[in-house]
């Protein structure tokens, strides 16, 4: 489900919307720098009542395994939020990219697949 946008200011740096039922925000993405292969790519920033920058989140740069597109993903948290909303951002030709949002699917427990009795 697309909620949300990510463009490209004149001066290079990424900012965005999203909008759901219970959630409207406008962010900024904050660039990395890590040697840590492990860190994200982005921190996702937003303002405070205050008017302050706080950090509600990441994005991590990674690969469809079919394709080798690359795409963000990560997900924006917040005490207000009962539970954290996971995102995905999709480059679109113009430079922008798409955020879209998908419910997490249920991790299948490992003797899920054992027939009834040999576990």
């Amino acid at each position: 489900m697309n909620i949300g946008t990510i463009q490209s200011n004149a001066q290079g740096h990424l900012s965005g919307s999203l909008a759901t039922v219970m959630v409207a925000m406008t962010f900024a993405l904050r660039e990395v720098e890590s040697r840590n292969e492990k860190a994200p790519r982005f921190e996702i920033l937003t303002r405070n009542t205050g008017g302050a920058f706080v950090q509600v989140g990441a994005l991590w740069e990674k690969a469809a395994l079919e394709t080798g597109e690359c795409y963000l993903q990560g997900r924006i948290d917040d005490p207000s939020l009962t539970r954290p909303l996971p995102i995905s951002a999709f480059k679109q030709d113009d430079g922008s990219f798409n955020v879209v949002w998908s419910r997490p699917r249920a991790r299948r427990r490992a003797d899920a697949f054992s027939p009834a009795g040999n576990a």
